[in-house]
């Protein structure tokens, strides 16, 4: 193969991002940009897989090796192809989970897992930037203000990531502005949904870099995680009926005309079926959840993910924000199935996916093919290569959640209740 003029800018220009991240690229493998870049043959292979890395970070807060970790698995799992893959051309959409918080009742650091980690995800576009891509767009909808409280925008700008732009206004919707609207097929709650501009567009690419850590819904995975590619005030998927049937007068033709029947015969059907902790009093109550998994679930029937991954080189309980502490787990999860890596995912924070909700109304929906963990292939990729595991192989640590608390229980605790899959299938 003939090394262009442009190439050898290009590899110049990655080197000097290594060099200025205090990274060094000199050992890299050969990985001359091609046309095509893909995912390891042996991921497209397995969609239904869920693969699992163990990371080496001495503590959450060593730069030098979470960035290590993403760039070395980014050189391992996205490959140079000379055959029809995805065109270098194309505009990568980086979907990391930005919820920063600053509290001033504690030190930044304490807060430091309510989102995917700075320094992994520096180190993953570094590797996709080895493949000759060029076209990178950061996308978030929430907390603009927090989003340098843990070096995103810093680190976009050194790599020359676009970030979007959060807020609207009225006029914008009907005008489009920056916003790409898809309409949802067999719709629950949401008729259409508006997206950041690239999200949906032809010739793009989406990788999902998710967070493992606790939350309202449970576990803020990688199925949550594109709910933060909505734009604003859509994204709001948590607060019941009052973003349903309240929502300002502009969404409202993009409302499922019928929405009020549609959801409460789901839910009553559900409540029948016997769901686990439907009789919850919990704030964000059993119809709050079953809204927020239709509006999750629309969401997800119109988009398309490259690849799926959850950070969890330390988890993180309590309630995704201010409330939680981070424990150092040294696990990177990835696959190209999204309900299957949150399934594994949050049997390894300490729960019984059989009893968070979203998975199996997915099923139901026709949106996923199991909300059984056990069901899944599970390989652990060692230095780029998988090996066949089981799930028991991997240790658990519990995240604990505030995720519809039953009566007389702790506000923080896990919904490991025992669930029968060989009985409730559906």
């Amino acid at each position: 193969m003939t090394i262009s003029r442009r190439d050898l800018l290009r590899a110049g220009a990655v080197a000097a991002a290594g060099a200025a991240a205090g990274v060094d690229l000199a050992a890299a493998p050969a990985r001359l940009p091609q046309a095509y870049f893909g995912v390891h043959p042996f991921i497209e292979a397995n969609p239904k897989a869920v693969f699992i890395r163990r990371t080496h970070v001495p503590h959450k807060m060593a730069e030098d090796a979470k960035r290590k970790e993403g760039l070395t698995l980014a050189r391992e799992i996205f490959v140079p192809m000379d055959r029809p893959g995805v065109p270098v051309s194309h505009r990568i959409v980086l979907k990391p989970n930005v919820c920063s918080v600053h509290d001033r009742r504690r030190p930044d650091v304490e807060n430091w897992g309510t989102g995917t980690d700075p320094q992994f995800y520096e180190g993953m576009v570094m590797g996709l930037q080895e493949l000759g891509l060029k076209k990178f767009h950061f996308v978030e909808a929430n907390n603009f203000h927090e989003w340098n409280l843990r070096g995103f925008v810093d680190i976009n700008e050194r790599l020359g990531v676009q970030m979007n732009e959060c807020e609207r206004r009225v006029r914008n919707f009907k005008e489009g502005y920056e916003m790409t609207w898809t309409k949802v097929p067999e719709a629950v709650v949401y008729s259409r949904i508006p997206h950041y501009a690239p999200v949906n567009e032809p010739d793009t690419w989406l990788l999902n870099i998710a967070k493992w850590k606790a939350h309202g819904m449970c576990l803020t995975q990688s199925v949550k995680n594109e709910q933060g590619l909505v734009v604003l005030p859509y994204v709001r998927f948590c607060p019941g009926w009052k973003m349903v049937t309240g929502v300002p007068d502009f969404m409202k033709p993009d409302i499922h005309p019928r929405v009020e029947t549609v959801v409460n015969k789901f839910f009553e059907r559900h409540v029948k079926m016997g769901y686990s902790r439907y009789d919850s009093p919990a704030q964000l109550s059993p119809m709050h959840q079953e809204i927020w998994a239709h509006k999750t679930l629309d969401n997800m029937s119109v988009l398309k993910t490259g690849l799926a991954m959850i950070d969890g080189i330390y988890g993180r309980d309590g309630n995704g924000f201010g409330i939680g502490n981070d424990y150092l787990t040294n696990l990177v999860m990835f696959s190209k199935d999204k309900f299957r890596l949150d399934l594994i995912g949050l049997y390894l924070g300490g729960h019984e996916p059989g009893n968070v909700h979203l998975y199996r109304i997915a099923k139901e929906r026709g949106l996923s093919d199991t909300f059984n963990p056990w069901e899944v292939p599970i390989y652990e990729w060692v230095d780029g290569q998988a090996v066949p595991r089981k799930l028991t192989d991997f240790p658990r640590t519990p995240l604990k959640t505030y995720y519809l608390q039953r009566r007389g229980e702790p506000e923080y605790h896990l919904v490991n209740e025992p669930f029968d899959y060989d009985k409730h299938k559906a």
